[in-house]
C-alpha cells in the first residue's frame, strides 16, 4: 500500500449501502426490497455469472428457471436437457456441476440448501466466492463475497501493489473487515454493482462513487492502473477439422462428447483432434463416414480460456439411409436447437450450412 493508512479515510459500509439504496441493479434474480431472497435463483444466477456478463445472462437465466423452476425440477432432470438448455452459456463443466449440486441439495438436504459458507463450500462446483455469495445474499450471513468487481473495487480504494491472482488473500481480508454485521447480503450487492456501474475497469466514474474520499488510486489519479495484473500468457493456437454431413433426409450427423474435458457432454458435429501441428490438407482421412467431401474457404475460429481454435470445415451430402458410424446419431436439421451445441459447433454448422432455425440462425457466419 503506498499511503499510510493514517492520511486516508476508510471506507464505510454504510456509505456504500446507502448509495446501493438509491441506485441498486433490477435484476431477475435479486430479490426487491423487503423481499426474501430464494437461494435456489441466487445460486444460480451465481453459477451462470461466473466468467459471463450480466447482459449475456440474463435471457438464459430467465429461460432456464422456466423449464427448471426448482431445485426439484433441476435435479430431476436428464444430464442431457440441462445441457441442452445451458448451451451457449460456455464453460459446461459449470452445467455438470450445477445439476450434481442439485442432486445433492434434493437427496442430502430436502431440496433446502445449507445456510452456512462452511456448509456450501461441500456442495459441488460451489467455489469460496459462490459460496460466501449465496451465503451473504440468500442467508445473511456475514460473508465476504470476493469476485473481480470487488477485486478492482479493493485494488483501487487500498493502491494495493501486489498483482493478482497473488493479491487475492489480501483483498480477501480486507474485504472482511468491512462486511457489516447488518445487511450482508445487500452489502456484497452493492460492492458487485459499485464494481460494475461505477467502478469501471476503464474510465470509472469516480466522481459519481459513494467511496470516493477513501480512494488511494482516485487520490493519486491512478484508478485504471489497477488492479495489477500478471501478463497473461495466451496459449498456442490449435487447429481441427470439423465434418458436417447433410443426409438426403435432412438430418445432420451429431455426436456428444465425452463427459469429462473440454466441452464435455456436448453435442457436435464430428471433428478431428485439436492440434498446433493439425494439417487442414489431410483433414479428409478424419472423416466420420465415407464421401464426396467438400472443403470449404474460410473457417471457424473461437477462442477458449487458455488457447484460439481455429476448424476447417468440410461438407459432404449422403443418401437417405446412410447409417450413423458409432455413438453418433442423425438429427433433423430443423431440430437443431434441441441439441446441446457449443457456440463453436454452432459456428461449423452456420459455416456449412448456412441458413440454420430459430436461434441457431443468429450465429454469425465466420
Amino acid at each position: 500500500m503506498s499511503t499510510p493508512a493514517a492520511r486516508v479515510a476508510k471506507p464505510r459500509a454504510s456509505d456504500l449501502l446507502d448509495w446501493y439504496d438509491r441506485h441498486r441493479r433490477d435484476l431477475p434474480w435479486r430479490a426487491k426490497p423487503g423481499e426474501t431472497a430464494d437461494p435456489y435463483r441466487v445460486w444460480l444466477s451465481e453459477i451462470m455469472l461466473q466468467q459471463t456478463t450480466v447482459v449475456a445472462v440474463k435471457p438464459f437465466y430467465l429461460k432456464f428457471l422456466e423449464r427448471f423452476p426448482t431445485v426439484q425440477a433441476l435435479a430431476q432432470a436428464q444430464e442431457e436437457a440441462v445441457m441442452q438448455a445451458w448451451a451457449g452459456l460456455g464453460y459446461y463443466s459449470r452445467a455438470r456441476n450445477l445439476h450434481a449440486c442439485a442432486k445433492v441439495v434434493v437427496a442430502r438436504y430436502g431440496g433446502r440448501f445449507p445456510a452456512t459458507e462452511s456448509e456450501l463450500l461441500n456442495l459441488p462446483g460451489i467455489g469460496a466466492y459462490t459460496a460466501a455469495a449465496v451465503a451473504a445474499i440468500a442467508f445473511d450471513e456475514p460473508a465476504a463475497a470476493v469476485d473481480g468487481n470487488v477485486e478492482r473495487v479493493l485494488s483501487r480504494i487500498h493502491m494495493l501493489d501486489e498483482s493478482l491472482p497473488k493479491a487475492k488473500p489480501a483483498i480477501k481480508a480486507l474485504t472482511e473487515e468491512l462486511v457489516p454485521a447488518s445487511r450482508p447480503g445487500d452489502f456484497a450487492q452493492a460492492l458487485m454493482d459499485l464494481g460494475a456501474t461505477i467502478c469501471t475497469p476503464k474510465r470509472p466514474a469516480c466522481a459519481l462513487c459513494p467511496w470516493m474520499a477513501p480512494c488511494q488510486a482516485r487520490e493519486q489519479g491512478l484508478q485504471e492502473t489497477y488492479p495489477r495484473k500478471e501478463k497473461k500468457v495466451e496459449g498456442q493456437l490449435r487447429r481441427g477439422a470439423a465434418f458436417v454431413v447433410l443426409r438426403a433426409d435432412d438430418t445432420i450427423l451429431l455426436r456428444t462428447r465425452p463427459p469429462k474435458g473440454l466441452l464435455g457432454s456436448m453435442a457436435e458435429p464430428p471433428t478431428s483432434e485439436w492440434d498446433p501441428t493439425y494439417e487442414p490438407s489431410r483433414a479428409v482421412l478424419d472423416a466420420p463416414i465415407e464421401a464426396r467431401w467438400q472443403r470449404l474457404p474460410g473457417s471457424v475460429r473461437h477462442v477458449f480460456t487458455h488457447f484460439p481454435l481455429e476448424l476447417t470445415v468440410l461438407f459432404a451430402k449422403v443418401p437417405r439411409g446412410t447409417p450413423a458410424p458409432h455413438d453418433m446419431r442423425w438429427t433433423p436439421r430443423l431440430k437443431l436447437y434441441e441439441e446441446a451445441l457449443p457456440g463453436v459447433m454452432k459456428k461449423a454448422l452456420v459455416h456449412a450450412l448456412g441458413d440454420l432455425p430459430g436461434e441457431l440462425a443468429k450465429v454469425k457466419k465466420v
